[in-house]
C-alpha cells in the first residue's frame, strides 16, 4: 500500500549559453598612472585618465588595439610599475586571473633576450594546471638599437626564436611603433571569427600602424618587404604591403609551434582553445552521471552531445549567394570517438576540422589565338 504522493523536480539540462573569453585580451606594460592595478577597458574608456595624458608605449599600443578591433572592443590593461623586477608580469597575469578571463595576453614591454618567452610558455602551462585557462600570448620584440643596421638586427632577434618550440607564444617585432597593439585588435574584430587569419585582406587595412616616419635601422637604412619577409622566415609576425595596393595589411599570424606542427598559425590554436573551453564545461557536467556508460543508445548520444560545440562553431551564413563559413567545418560521422578505459574512466576524442584559407595564389592566364568565331 502506497502513500500518495508527487514530487516535481526542476531538472538542470546546461542548455545555456557560456561567456565568450575570445576577444577579450589582457595588455600588460609599464606606466606611471595606476601602477599596479588591472583596469577594465572598452571604447568609451578615458585613457587619458587610466594611463595617464601623455603619450607611452602601453597606452598607444592599447588605442591601436581598440582602433584595428572596432566596435564593442573590451578588454584589460594591467600597468607595471617603472621600478618593478623583469619578470613582474608573470606575476601580473597571474593575478589578473582574480579579475577575469582571458583569451590572449599582449606584453608591451620589448623583450630582448630568450626569458619572456620562455617565461609566456611557462606561463600557459601553469594557467592550465591551476585554472583550466587556454591563453596565447604576443610578446613585443625591441627594435634596432644605436648604430645597429638591419642584417645585424635580423641576426640578433632571430637568436631569439632559436629552439624554441612555443604553439602559444607569437613575437612581433615593434618596427613602427604600434605592431603589437594593432596584431592584437586585429583578432579581437568582430568582423571576422576567430578561425580568420589577421592576414585576411577583406578585414581591410591596419589602423595606427605607429609613426608617420618610415622606421630606419641604426645606420639610417628604410625597411624594405625583404628584411619583413626574412623576419617572418624567422616566425616573427610582421605586416607587410603590396606594391600599387594601397594600405598595410598583416603577413601572417604565426606562433612558435615546431617546424609541421598544427598550431604554426594563431587562427588554429585559437579555435582549438576556444573547443577545449567549452568541451571542458561539457565533460564537468558529465562527472558521475550513469546515463554516461558503454551501452551503444549511450554512446550514441553522447557522441552527439560532444558534438555540439563542434556543431555551433560550424553554423555558416549565407549572404547575397556568398556563403560565410563558419570557425569549423561540421562534424563528421566518427569526428567524436567515446572510449570506455575501466568502469570509472572514459575518453572522449574529438577531430576538429578547420577550414583551408588562401594565403599564397596563383593565376594563370593563357590566349587564345583560334579563329573560332571568326567568318
Amino acid at each position: 500500500m502506497a502513500w500518495p504522493t508527487v514530487d516535481i523536480n526542476q531538472v538542470n539540462q546546461l542548455q545555456g549559453e557560456t561567456n565568450e573569453i575570445e576577444r577579450v585580451v589582457l595588455y600588460v606594460g609599464t606606466g606611471k598612472t595606476n601602477a599596479g592595478k588591472t583596469l577594465a577597458v572598452n571604447t568609451q574608456s578615458d585613457f587619458d585618465a587610466l594611463l595617464g595624458a601623455g603619450d607611452s608605449v602601453l597606452k598607444s599600443n592599447v588605442l591601436a588595439a581598440m582602433l584595428n578591433a572596432g566596435s564593442n572592443w573590451n578588454g584589460f590593461v594591467h600597468v607595471l610599475a617603472e621600478d618593478g623586477e623583469e619578470n613582474a608580469w608573470v606575476d601580473a597575469v597571474l593575478a589578473a586571473q582574480a579579475v577575469g578571463s582571458f583569451e590572449g595576453v599582449v606584453l608591451l614591454d620589448d623583450i630582448a633576450t630568450k626569458t619572456p618567452i620562455n617565461k609566456a610558455a611557462e606561463l600557459r602551462a601553469t594557467l592550465l594546471a591551476k585554472f583550466s585557462r587556454w591563453q596565447w600570448f604576443i610578446l613585443s620584440v625591441q627594435p634596432p638599437q644605436d648604430d645597429e643596421a638591419w642584417p645585424d638586427y635580423l641576426t640578433r632577434v632571430s637568436a631569439l626564436q632559436a629552439q624554441i618550440a612555443a604553439p602559444s607564444v607569437q613575437l612581433v617585432p615593434r618596427l613602427f611603433g604600434h605592431e603589437p597593439g594593432v596584431l592584437a585588435g586585429r583578432l579581437c574584430s568582430r568582423a571576422v571569427t576567430i578561425a580568420d587569419s589577421p592576414a585576411r585582406v577583406q578585414t581591410g587595412a591596419l589602423v595606427s600602424l605607429g609613426s608617420d616616419e618610415w622606421p630606419v635601422d641604426g645606420k639610417g637604412a628604410a625597411l624594405e618587404l625583404a628584411t619583413l619577409q626574412a623576419l617572418q622566415a624567422q616566425r616573427f609576425s610582421v605586416p607587410m604591403w603590396y606594391s600599387d595596393y594601397d594600405g598595410y595589411y598583416w603577413a601572417d599570424g604565426l606562433t612558435l609551434d615546431a617546424e609541421g606542427g598544427d598550431y604554426q598559425v594563431i587562427e588554429s590554436l585559437r579555435i582549438a582553445d576556444k573547443a577545449a573551453r567549452r568541451v571542458r564545461l561539457q565533460a564537468i557536467a558529465k562527472i558521475a552521471d550513469r546515463s554516461l556508460n558503454s551501452t551503444p543508445s549511450s554512446i550514441a548520444a553522447h557522441q552527439a552531445y560532444f558534438a555540439k560545440v563542434l556543431r555551433t562553431m560550424s553554423v555558416a551564413s549565407q549572404i547575397n549567394g556568398i556563403t560565410f563559413p563558419g570557425e569549423v567545418k561540421p562534424p563528421q560521422d566518427g569526428d567524436v570517438t567515446i572510449t570506455w578505459l575501466s568502469a570509472t574512466k572514459v575518453a572522449v576524442y574529438i577531430v576538429i576540422r578547420p577550414y583551408e584559407c588562401p594565403k599564397g595564389i596563383t593565376v594563370s592566364l593563357m590566349l587564345d589565338t583560334s579563329l573560332s568565331g571568326s567568318d
